[in-house]
């Protein structure tokens, strides 16, 4: 009951102190937890509603407190997997949650590489009519796993009676949030654009991630992949032929994943994107990657629908996830019409309020044209912006996992009157406390000694 919470966290035991209120149901459905966490699954009270509308049974009224201990009428690391896994997605009566081998499916991708940008923006505009009165996740940020596990430790601090719990904070030293820039190569003509739009990211001091389509697309010259690694720039893998059909049955799956992971090696490449972001996470055991960034936080404009409905890293099995958390730039300019960075903006302040990764799409193929460019070029410049202010820690998506394996493994062990953090790039990592403010959780970090040595790259305060 309590593994998703201290992996969140990373705070002491003691105060995870989570047990069940009574059986849970043998039903799943929609159920409230507090005003703002829409949940799936079982649950010990009230009613579970087969749609995620108004009407939903809040279980928080049958919360209890005994001793320290909370009670609840629901799993909390259940209820957190079911909206990671996107397991209720496919529970939705009528849902558009495919993950390729559809007869549709299969034909448009077939025809897809002949088809021009209008024709295909039109087709794909009419499948995804009505996006915008979807209830659930929610646009265009949802943050329903965060808002669990803060009403969690609120109930916690309650339960200890204390006034704050320390707890290992989010990102290295102290930095607010963190951003990651990727870019996924379908074309020919994007592979080719590769080299200057290194020069781009170069010119915003932002390094970024290469996905490279290995079989069919267009073909990959090792002199293109020394260029990458050789500026300092990162390659991962990028489905195996871009044609939809990964997910479309498991036998078919195995046999690609073997040829995935083939090229990871031959690419020296540790992280993974599918193609059209189609996904099932119950199947990613067959990958022998670090990671994979194939899940939205919000999928409404995406031919699959879901949403893992977190903004932060969590683990699938041994693959640290990296969620999808903005809108895709092809989703951006073709199908909202929109070349601002209005809704980016907008979606990394609702990200930064919860400290979560801030992660990116950007096709060297979509912008080939200056209009594309240049809001691309925007958004560098304001994620330099946040940067210089020391608000954003932007990392490639490896250093990313790298550090949140790390944190995985990290511990508070208490050394006298004071906490201290246990394990491997501890020198990295600082405390930080959770209280309750005005009915709210808010953190603290720890206050740092003078002599205290920082990256330029890192904020010191991430309040």
């Amino acid at each position: 009951m309590r593994e998703a919470f201290l992996d969140y966290f990373r705070c002491p035991e003691i105060f995870a102190q989570f047990a069940l209120r009574g059986d849970l149901s043998k039903d799943c459905g929609y159920f409230r937890f507090g005003q703002d966490a829409t949940c799936f699954g079982r649950s010990s009270s009230g009613f579970r509603a087969k749609g995620p509308g108004d009407g939903l049974y809040n279980v928080l009224a049958d919360v209890s407190i005994e001793n320290t201990a909370c009670r609840l009428p629901f799993d909390p690391t259940e209820i957190i997997d079911n909206l990671r896994y996107e397991r209720f997605a496919n529970f939705n009566a009528g849902s558009k949650n495919i993950s390729g081998g559809a007869p549709l499916t299969t034909a448009y991708y077939s025809m897809r590489p002949l088809l021009p940008v209008s024709m295909r923006r039109h087709l794909q505009r009419m499948r995804l009519k009505g996006w915008e009165k979807i209830p659930f996740p929610h646009w265009p940020v949802d943050r329903t796993v965060e808002y669990i596990l803060k009403k969690l430790l609120a109930l916690s601090l309650q339960a200890h009676n204390v006034a704050e719990i320390p707890f290992v904070w989010f990102w290295p030293r102290g930095v607010g949030s963190c951003a990651i820039v990727t870019h996924d190569v379908e074309t020919a003509a994007g592979r080719d654009f590769c080299s200057e739009l290194m020069d781009i990211n170069d010119a915003a001091a932002i390094k970024s991630s290469f996905q490279i389509v290995p079989e069919k697309r267009y073909p990959v010259p090792e002199s293109f992949l020394d260029d990458i690694r050789r500026r300092g720039f990162e390659i991962n893998i990028h489905d195996l032929n871009h044609d939809g059909k990964l997910f479309s049955g498991r036998e078919e799956f195995l046999r690609r994943a073997q040829r995935i992971n083939r090229y990871a090696k031959e690419y020296g490449a540790r992280g993974f994107r599918s193609g059209v972001l189609y996904r099932k996470a119950d199947w990613y055991g067959a990958f022998e990657l670090v990671y994979d960034m194939s899940i939205p936080n919000v999928a409404h404009l995406d031919p699959q629908r879901g949403g893992c409905c977190t903004v932060t890293p969590y683990f699938i099995g041994n693959i640290l996830e990296l969620p999808v958390t903005t809108t895709q730039d092809y989703s951006l300019f073709h199908i909202l019409s929109d070349y601002s960075i209005g809704l980016w903006e907008r979606q990394m302040n609702l990200i930064m309020e919860d400290h979560g990764l801030i992660s990116f799409i950007i096709h060297p193929d979509y912008i080939l044209q200056e209009c594309a460019r240049k809001t691309y070029e925007e958004l560098l410049s304001y994620l330099a912006q946040l940067r210089a202010e020391g608000k954003l820690w932007i990392a490639l998506p490896g250093e990313v996992a790298d550090w949140w394996r790390q944190r995985s493994r990290m511990k508070l062990v208490s050394q006298g009157n004071r906490w201290q953090i246990a394990g491997a790039g501890r020198e990295k990592a600082r405390i930080a406390y959770a209280r309750l403010e005005n009915g709210q959780v808010r953190y603290h970090l720890e206050h740092e000694p003078e002599s205290a040595t920082h990256d330029p790259r890192f904020a010191s305060d991430s309040r």
